[in-house]
Order: C-alpha cells, then sequence, then structure tokens
C-alpha cells in the first residue's frame, strides 16, 4: 500500500508540504510535542530523521540536531517507541529517514517490520546503493512501507529511468548539490530534471534539499516544476532551536502554516 504516494495525490493545493524534524531535537518529549503540532498546522506527512553520527548527506544544522538528541541517548528503540504512541493520533503520514547502517546493525528483516509496527508509512534510505534495493524493496513492500528512492542532480537520463524502475511509489529529487542546509536560491535547472522524471512516469516526486524559506517555496512554484511535495528540513530544525530557546513553538507551528498557505493560495 502506498500510504505516502496516495496521501501526495489527494493533496487539494497540488503540493504537499512535508517538514522534516530530527527525532530526539532538542529532546524525545518536545519531538512528541511538535509532530503534533505540525500535523495541526497543515503538514500533508513529517519526515522524521534517525538522529546518527555520520549522516553525510546532512548539513551543519541537521548534524548539530542529531548529536545533540544522541547525547540524550536517543536512538532507533527510542525513536520507535515514540511513533508507536503519535502515529495513530495524527492524519500526517510518517516517513523515516535513516541511513543504511542503523537499519543493518538492527537486521534488516527484523527492523522494517519493526518500522512497520511503528506507524510509520514511508522510508528514506540516503545511502542504499540502487543496485543493492531489491531485497529491501520487496521487504517493505512485504511489510506495507513506502520505500522512496533518491535521484541526484547528477544523475543520467539512463540511471533516472533505472531508478524510475525500480521506485515502488514516490520519488525524492535532490534539489542541489551537496548536502542539506540553508540556501540562498534555488537551482535553475531543476525544471529540466523534471521533465526527464515527468517523461518517463507518473509516479510522485518529492522536492529537498537546500528549500530554506518561504521565498524559495513561492519560486518553485513560480517555476512551474511540476513536483507533487516539497520538503524542508534545515529550515524547521531552525524554529525549532529559536522555540526551545525562547520555550515555546508558536513561530515554528506559524512557519508551517505559511508555507501551507503559500501553497493553498497560488493553487487557488
Amino acid at each position: 500500500m502506498l500510504t505516502i504516494s496516495n496521501t501526495i495525490s489527494n493533496v487539494n493545493a497540488g503540493l504537499a508540504v512535508v517538514p522534516f524534524i530530527t527525532a530526539g531535537y532538542p529532546n524525545i518529549a518536545a519531538t512528541k510535542e511538535i509532530i503534533y503540532l505540525l500535523d495541526r498546522k497543515g503538514a500533508n506527512l513529517i519526515e522524521l530523521g534517525i538522529p546518527y553520527s555520520d549522516a553525510l548527506a546532512d548539513g551543519v544544522i541537521i548534524q548539530e540536531s542529531s548529536r545533540i538528541a544522541l547525547d540524550q541517548n536517543v536512538y532507533m528503540d527510542q525513536v520507535l517507541e515514540l511513533l508507536r504512541q503519535v502515529s495513530s493520533n495524527i492524519k500526517a503520514p510518517i516517513i523515516i529517514f535513516t541511513y543504511f547502517n542503523p537499519i543493518l546493525s538492527r537486521g534488516l528483516k527484523n527492523c522494517l517490520k519493526e518500522i512497520s509496527e511503528s506507524g510509520a508509512k514511508g522510508l528514506v534510505i540516503p545511502d542504499l546503493p540502487l543496485e543493492e534495493s531489491d531485497y529491501v524493496i520487496a521487504l517493505c513492500s512485504y511489510y506495507g512501507i513506502e520505500l522512496i528512492l533518491f535521484i541526484a542532480p547528477t544523475s543520467s537520463e539512463a540511471r533516472i529511468r533505472s531508478i524510475i524502475a525500480k521506485a515502488p511509489g514516490s520519488l525524492y529529487l535532490v534539489s542541489s548539490y551537496g548536502v542539506t542546509g540553508l540556501r540562498v536560491s534555488i537551482s535553475s535547472n531543476l525544471k529540466d530534471l523534471v521533465k526527464i522524471i515527468k517523461r518517463s512516469t507518473n509516479k510522485c516526486v518529492m522536492l529537498g534539499f537546500g528549500i530554506s524559506n518561504a521565498e524559495h517555496v513561492a519560486k518553485i512554484i513560480d517555476l512551474n516544476l511540476g513536483i507533487d511535495a516539497i520538503v524542508m528540513g534545515s529550515a524547521f530544525i531552525k524554529k525549532i532551536t529559536d522555540g526551545y530557546e525562547i520555550g515555546n513553538y508558536e513561530n515554528l507551528g506559524l512557519f508551517c502554516e505559511s508555507i501551507e498557505n503559500i501553497v493553498r493560495n497560488i493553487h487557488q
């Protein structure tokens, strides 16, 4: 069951809003509060990162959030327990973002079963080699998890077609070179990449990495790229940091609402 793709396809505004947060940042109790808040404030899906010490795809903001979570002993067990508590109480499906090693260390089949039982509906593994993905895809399908495959901005057309052929559902298009993080501008060659993808498939395309503010979201919409969802990470982590410092997350909720409003108003 492709819950992630179905959720994206059914968004009335035509563009799903997907905040990324690091589980356990600034602490596990706050993560629970933040998930409920984002769900109330218009997030269509929520991407939840498992803290990891060697997060090669992440920039300094998300790496620091992972370090703080790890210092509090927040690992896979704690995150899955949190999901068991919240997943049935929210509308937004949860996508787990984790590197491959934490999954392998628990046993591939066992870990995917646990992720499914926690209530998570999607999974992103940024360092999973496409050539080694078949068994993971099969297990995810068996346990009702939608594995979302990455397309890099450097991918050739042949590589993109190979990724599309293997992807069970949604695709995650990396919007810029390098790691996650705040960017000054959005790459202008995205339209060509999306055209290549859309020529070959009608699968949902999620765009992430470097979408840093409301202006970026508006520009992405103005470019009429044809994408189906936007993922914003570092910008949300920054708002969480600000909220922790002042003792409430009201501005985080307002930020999520502002992104959702931009999407809805432009598509009306």
